[in-house]
C-alpha cells in the first residue's frame, strides 16, 4: 500500500508545481492574479477562525501552493503524511487525500489555487490534531474516561509548521514513546497475519491439561506454534513443552500461570488476530490521548492489568497488584491523570454519600444499630445518638448526616491512603480485604484503587525524601493517630486502561476488556472511518 502511494506522490506534486508556474505571477508581483488568490484564501479561510487568523497574520500568503522548493517540500510532506494515515490507525478518508489531489490537478486559475491552499491547511489541521492527540474525544465515547487530553492550539500548528522542516514536523507529531512505536510494529505484524489467515482453527474443548491427547490438543499445539509460543512439533500429547508454552501465554495475557487451559485461558487463545489488531489500534489512540510528558518519576495504574507501578526514568522500579472498581457502571474506576501530594497514615474513612445513602441508609432503616463501626455525624460534625433518630423518614435525597469510620486495622481504607486530590474522590489505599488479591480478575471496589502491598508502596515513595523510609512510616503508624505525610516532590499519577500494552522488551501483551471500554472505542473509531487492513469484507 505504501509503495503504491509513494509512486504517485511525485506525480501529484509535479502536476501542481507545473500549474503554479503557469498560473501564478513571478515572486513579488502584486498583479490581479495575486489579488484573486488572496481573496479566495480569505473567503475560504473565513469558515474556520483559526485558519482565518493564521492567514490574516501572514497577509494571505501561500504556505502550500507557492512555486519555491520550500512550498513544494511542504506539499510533498503533507501528501506523504496523509497517505500513511492508515499506518497509525487513523480514519484516512477523513483527510480527503483523493479529493485534495484532484483539486490540485484541476486548478486552473489563481482563485482555484487559493481554494486549494485553504483545503490543504484544513486537511493538515485535522490530521495534525488527530495524530498528536487522537481522532476521538474520549469522554464522548465513555463517561468514565474523564482524561484531559493535551490539545494544542490549532493555529499554532500552522504557525510552527511554516517555520519548520516539513518532514521533521510531521515526524514529531505522533507520541514519541517506546510504547507507541511497539504498538505500530505490532500493528504491521498483525496485519500480515490477518492477510495470511490468522492463527488457524480455534481450539474446541472445555478444558485441557498436561497428559491430555487428541484432536483438541493438536489444535492447541498448532495455534501455539503459529502464535510463537511453541517450536514446531509433531507431538499430540499435552507434554512439558506445551505446558511451558501455555504458561508463557498466560503470563503475556494476565492469566493465572498454572499451565492448564481452562475456560479463561481458552477464550484468550481462541481470540482472533482481528480482535488483537483492534486492541492495538485502540491502544494507539489511547496513547495519543496522553501525548505529553508523563513525569521522570510517575505512578501508572493500568486498570485492565490490575497493577499499580512506580516508574522512574522509563523503568518500573516498583509494582504491586491492585483491586479496581467493580464492573457496575456506578462503581467503575475512571481514567484520568493527576498529581499525588501526600499520604495519610491511620486514615479515617469518610463514607461517600452515594454509599451512605444507597447502601447503609436501608440497613439503618431496618436497624438503627446497624453498621455500628461507623460514626454518624450532623452537619456540624457532632456525633448523633442513633436512638434519637428515625431513619425511616429519610430518603437518599433528604438524608442529612455524614458517616465516618475512625482509624483502625479494620478500617475500609486499611492503614494508609495515597492522595492525589480530585473531584472524582479516587485515591490509592490499603484494605483489610486481602483475600481479593489472589484472584485473577480483581474488579470489586467502589472505584478507588486498593493495593496489595501498600506499606512497600509507601516506602518506595518516601525513599526519595528519607534515609529510612520504612522507619519513618512505621514510627508514624505506631502512633495510631491520623497523620498526613507530604511528599516533598509530588508524583504524577496516570490511571490508564490498556488491553494491549508493551512489556519492558517492547513485546505486546494483552489484557481483557474488563469494562468493555475498548470495545466502545473501537466501535467509535470504526464509525469514524478506521478500517482493518488485510481484512476482506
Amino acid at each position: 500500500m505504501i509503495s503504491a502511494v509513494s509512486s504517485r506522490l511525485p506525480t501529484a506534486v509535479h502536476v501542481i508545481t507545473l500549474l503554479l508556474w503557469s498560473i501564478l505571477p513571478s515572486s513579488g508581483s502584486a498583479g490581479t492574479e495575486t489579488v484573486a488568490f488572496k481573496q479566495a484564501v480569505a473567503e475560504a479561510a473565513a469558515q474556520d477562525q483559526d485558519i482565518a487568523a493564521f492567514y490574516r497574520e501572514t497577509g494571505y500568503d501561500a504556505i502550500w501552493t507557492g512555486t519555491s522548493g520550500r512550498e513544494r517540500n511542504r506539499r510533498a510532506a503533507l501528501i506523504d503524511a496523509l497517505a500513511a494515515a492508515d499506518d497509525h490507525g487513523l480514519p484516512s478518508e477523513r483527510y480527503g487525500l483523493g479529493a485534495l489531489e484532484q483539486k490540485m490537478k484541476t486548478a486552473r486559475t489563481p482563485r482555484d489555487l487559493g481554494l486549494v491552499e485553504v483545503a490543504m491547511s484544513r486537511a493538515f489541521l485535522q490530521y495534525a490534531r488527530d495524530i498528536q492527540t487522537g481522532a476521538l474525544v474520549p469522554s464522548r465515547v465513555d463517561k468514565n474516561i474523564v482524561r484531559q487530553v493535551p490539545y494544542r492550539d490549532r493555529k499554532s500548528y500552522l504557525t510552527n509548521f511554516a517555520k519548520s522542516s516539513p518532514k521533521g514536523f510531521f515526524k514529531a507529531l505522533p507520541p514519541q514513546t517506546g510504547e507507541y512505536n511497539a504498538l505500530m510494529k505490532q500493528k504491521l505484524v498483525l496485519e500480515g497475519l490477518v492477510a495470511k489467515g490468522g492463527w488457524g482453527p480455534t481450539v474446541k474443548a472445555k478444558k485441557l491439561e498436561p497428559g491430555d491427547q487428541g484432536a483438541s490438543v493438536v489444535a492447541l499445539r498448532d495455534r501455539l506454534i503459529r502464535m510463537g509460543y511453541l517450536k514446531r512439533s509433531a507431538a499430540s500429547t499435552y507434554d512439558a513443552a506445551m505446558t511451558a508454552a501455555v504458561v508463557r501465554f498466560q503470563a503475556d495475557h494476565g492469566l493465572a500461570q498454572d499451565g492448564i487451559v481452562g475456560r479463561g485461558t481458552l477464550a484468550e487463545i481462541n481470540t482472533s488476530v482481528r480482535k488483537r489488531l483492534q486492541a492495538v489500534i485502540v491502544a494507539m489512540e489511547r496513547e495519543r490521548w496522553v501525548n505529553k510528558e508523563r513525569g521522570t518519576r510517575h505512578i501508572e495504574v493500568n486498570l485492565t492489568d490490575f497493577t499499580a507501578k512506580i516508574i522512574d526514568k522509563g523503568k518500573v522500579t516498583f509494582s504491586t497488584r491492585s483491586v479496581i472498581g467493580a464492573r457496575d457502571a456506578k462503581r467503575q474506576s475512571p481514567e484520568f491523570s493527576d498529581v499525588m501530594e501526600f499520604m495519610v497514615i491511620n486514615p479515617s474513612w469518610f463514607v461517600p454519600r452515594s454509599i451512605a445513602t444507597g447502601e447503609y441508609l436501608p440497613e439503618l432503616q431496618q436497624d438503627p444499630n446497624a453498621v455500628n463501626h461507623l460514626i454518624i455525624t450532623d452537619r456540624s460534625g457532632r456525633q448523633i445518638d442513633r436512638a434519637n433518630v428515625d431513619f425511616t423518614k429519610y430518603t437518599e435525597r433528604t438524608f442529612p448526616y455524614a458517616m465516618r469510620q475512625p482509624p483502625s486495622r479494620s478500617n475500609a481504607l486499611g492503614l494508609v491512603k495515597f492522595m492525589f486530590p480530585n473531584k472524582y474522590n479516587i485515591y490509592l489505599h490499603d484494605t483489610p480485604a486481602k483475600n481479593l488479591f489472589g484472584r485473577e480478575t480483581r474488579a470489586y471496589s467502589h472505584g478507588c484503587i486498593r493495593l496489595a502491598d501498600p506499606f512497600e508502596f509507601a516506602y518506595a515513595l518516601l525513599a526519595k525524601q528519607s534515609g529510612d523510609p520504612e522507619g519513618l512510616f512505621q514510627k508514624t503508624l505506631a502512633t495510631g493517630k491520623e497523620t498526613q505525610l507530604n511528599l516533598k516532590k509530588p508524583v504524577p499519577v496516570h490511571i490508564i486502561y490498556r488491553t494491549a500494552v508493551a512489556d519492558s522488551k517492547g513485546r505486546i501483551q494483552y489484557r481483557r476488556d474488563v469494562y468493555g471500554r475498548d470495545g466502545r472505542i473501537w466501535e467509535a473509531l470504526s464509525q469514524a472511518g478506521v478500517a482493518l487492513r488485510g481484512v476482506q469484507g
